[in-house]
């Protein structure tokens, strides 16, 4: 073979430093588990009884209005779902669900001072060291979820050092009453409208690790987008100039809607402009490790009749679908009725398709023809794996078992 070209890596001299960025920014992760919801609670209405009380409220409001054969009326029109030929799938979501809200009912529970909690002159302190004792005294029982963690108020609203005293009085009263941090908690930091303020909330991060004597690095929050101009400075380079602490991006549709202007009954997750944002979002943090989550349905039951029951379910299930297919495997529960339809719909989109797909990977670890036409992609057959483990993860199962 004639080679023209005595020393080709003369050329790029620049090649070895490139390739270790991308290497820091973009390195291999294997799927991990990634909870599917988060539940968000007002600080004045949380106690450590509140997910178990979810968890009762859901599974009652299951048994009372969905038998296993209304299933397939509730997450008929729910995008990505099949139920498959006799209903085989509805019959084991039906189980599914039942036996997850008498289980784990909250994956991700997130004690609000924003939003859902108000300005609250003289009690925030209160709250936040009622909240750090509820907390320990459920680590103590077993009962914290997997995930869990406050919402502090944004910087945008004027007031940082309420934000950081919160922060401070919460962390300090889990810290002192359970004797260390439990793992799994994050931080919700929300309405970025400035990017300064990302780098001067990890620099308040930085200090209270070294207050609390905590290892550099424990404390990481998610990032929540709820307006254009946030959507504006999103970049990738985010991961590494925040030295690692931006664990996720929570999209918030009524403030993101409400900052485009968009009319009130168009408020809704599923809107075009909701979308950009999130595939902006996608686009931004690929392959960066960082968490995406989907935001929520602003709405209860209007009764606890069966019929309003079944029309918030089937409607929330829609919400829900929308964001699976759309990439988002996560979001936001703001009612225990909210805990039948999420895991209704999440456990359909998985067992939808996961025999399908089990195949086909087999067929092309096999080297044989998957039938049917199909020529997959070694793309296609990656992303076929990762959709298997994510929904082992989700649906609680061994890889080595397959749910249809």
């Amino acid at each position: 073979m004639r080679v023209t070209l005595a020393d080709p890596s003369a050329l790029i001299p620049g090649f070895e430093q490139t390739h270790r960025e991308q290497s820091a920014l973009y390195p291999y992760r294997p799927v991990e588990w990634q909870p599917v919801h988060t539940v968000y609670v007002p600080a004045d209405r949380f106690d450590a009884g509140t997910t178990r009380e979810w968890g009762e409220a859901a599974l009652e409001l299951f048994r009372r209005h969905l038998p296993e054969g209304d299933l397939a009326a509730i997450l008929g029109t729910t995008p990505g779902v099949s139920l498959g030929a006799g209903g085989a799938v509805a019959g084991a979501v039906h189980g599914r669900v039942a036996a997850k809200l008498a289980r784990e009912p909250v994956e991700d529970l997130r004690i609000d001072f924003e939003d859902g909690y108000g300005t609250r002159p003289g009690e925030e302190d209160g709250h936040a060291s009622a909240a750090a004792k509820a907390i320990a005294a459920m680590h103590a029982a077993g009962t914290l979820p997997r995930r869990w963690g406050l919402r502090v108020k944004s910087f945008a609203d004027g007031d940082p050092v309420r934000a950081v005293r919160t922060l401070d009085g919460f962390l300090t009263g889990v810290t002192e009453r359970a004797g260390h941090l439990p793992e799994g908690f994050v931080i919700t930091f929300p309405k970025v409208l400035m990017k300064d303020y990302l780098y001067q909330f990890a620099d308040c991060l930085d200090a209270l690790e070294e207050g609390l004597g905590l290892g550099r690095g424990t404390l990481r929050f998610e990032i929540q987008v709820e307006a254009p101009q946030t959507v504006l400075f999103l970049d990738a380079g985010l991961v590494t100039s925040l030295r690692g602490r931006l664990a996720a991006a929570h999209f918030g549709v009524f403030d993101y809607t409400a900052s485009c202007a968009l009319p009130p009954h168009e408020q809704r997750l599923d809107h075009p402009a909701c979308d950009h944002a999130r595939h902006v979002m996608q686009t931004v943090f690929a392959g960066t490790g960082v968490e995406l989550s989907d935001g929520s349905l602003a709405a209860s039951p209007a009764s606890d009749g069966g019929r309003d029951v079944r029309d918030l379910w089937r409607r929330h299930a829609e919400l829900v679908g929308h964001s699976l297919t759309h990439g988002f495997y996560q979001g936001w529960d703001m009612h225990p009725s909210h805990l039948v339809s999420r895991y209704a719909a999440v456990y359909a989109f998985h067992l939808s398709r996961y025999g399908e797909y089990a195949h086909r990977v087999r067929a092309w670890e096999e080297r044989r023809d998957a039938g049917e036409g199909v020529m997959d992609e070694p793309a296609t057959v990656k992303t076929m794996a990762a959709a298997l483990r994510r929904a082992d993860l989700a649906l609680g199962t061994d890889p080595a078992e397959r749910p249809v």
